[in-house]
């Protein structure tokens, strides 16, 4: 979602850089924008068409755009807040909501994961793992002192997210509004696996996939409290996690195998998500 970006923008050649990508695929007048952190841009996955916000051709709003033959704009930037969304993000990208207007007939929206320091947090638990490998030295570090941070930091994120939609809202008041929930990272039923790849503590999978559903529980509340509908990618990417063989695996392991960022969903997953959404959009129109 963030820092574990810093090595895929390394490897990534200095190919040319733009703001926003825009794909027009057939005569439509379907106007589609698309908003978002990492888990929307596609980090590494190919092909990387913006060197900046690290996204690719193939992220989920591409795939729908070329589906449903929309015409795209996607401002979609790994490492976005949702501060960046009505603020110019670093390394000079434009504030995302810039691209909506009262000509926008869709808008998709994954976001708040970079807000609680998701990447932050993976990186910790990383550093962690070593002092108690079956235990649950990560969970201990962030509620030790009696409270959760981090669910402490998914309740202070719901407010902006929900400012963040009244602000789609105010620029785009016709256009169906999707939020985009993130997929599942974790082993769904709490069981972690060891791996170099996977360096976490046997006992914090579980509540690391806790902390997961309950951002995306959040995001869900915020959705239908802010006049938009909300995607579950969670549920189809159950069984695919960072801790299945390559192949079966839609979400990258710290040390990806495929293609894509850290703990980021590769090409399959983006595509997973790309139907999620699709499905959850009505077959012949997409106004409101």
């Amino acid at each position: 979602m963030g820092a574990a970006l810093l090595f895929a923008r390394a490897a990534l050649a200095p190919a040319g850089t733009a703001a926003a990508s825009t794909v027009t695929a057939g005569r439509t007048t379907v106007d589609y924008v698309a908003l978002g952190d990492s888990y929307a841009s596609a980090p590494l996955v190919p092909t990387q068409v913006d060197a900046t916000c690290l996204r690719s051709s193939q992220n989920y709003p591409s795939l729908i755009a070329q589906s449903r033959s929309a015409t795209l704009t996607d401002v979609s930037c790994s490492g976005a807040t949702t501060a960046d969304l009505t603020a110019p993000q670093a390394d000079g990208v434009p504030a995302q909501l810039d691209a909506v207007n009262r000509r926008t007939d869709l808008v998709t929206l994954t976001i708040g994961g970079n807000d609680i320091g998701f990447s932050t947090v993976l990186g910790t638990c990383a550093q962690l793992t070593a002092t108690d490998p079956a235990g649950t030295p990560c969970r201990t570090h962030f509620t030790g002192t009696g409270a959760d941070r981090i669910s402490d930091a998914i309740a202070r994120t719901g407010p902006k997210v929900a400012q963040v939609l009244r602000g789609i809202h105010q620029r785009a008041p016709h256009a169906r509004v999707v939020v985009v929930g993130y997929p599942d990272l974790f082993p769904d039923d709490g069981v972690g696996c060891t791996s170099k790849t996977v360096p976490l503590a046997m006992g914090d999978f579980a509540w690391l996939r806790d902390k997961e559903k309950e951002l995306n529980a959040m995001l869900a509340r915020q959705a239908v409290k802010g006049g938009a509908r909300y995607v579950n990618t969670y549920t189809p990417t159950v069984g695919h996690d960072l801790c299945e063989p390559t192949g079966e695996r839609w979400i990258e392991t710290f040390a990806p195998e495929t293609p894509a960022a850290p703990v980021h969903p590769n090409a399959t997953g983006e595509r997973v998500m790309a139907s999620a959404v699709e499905t959850a959009l009505p077959r012949h129109s997409w106004h409101r």
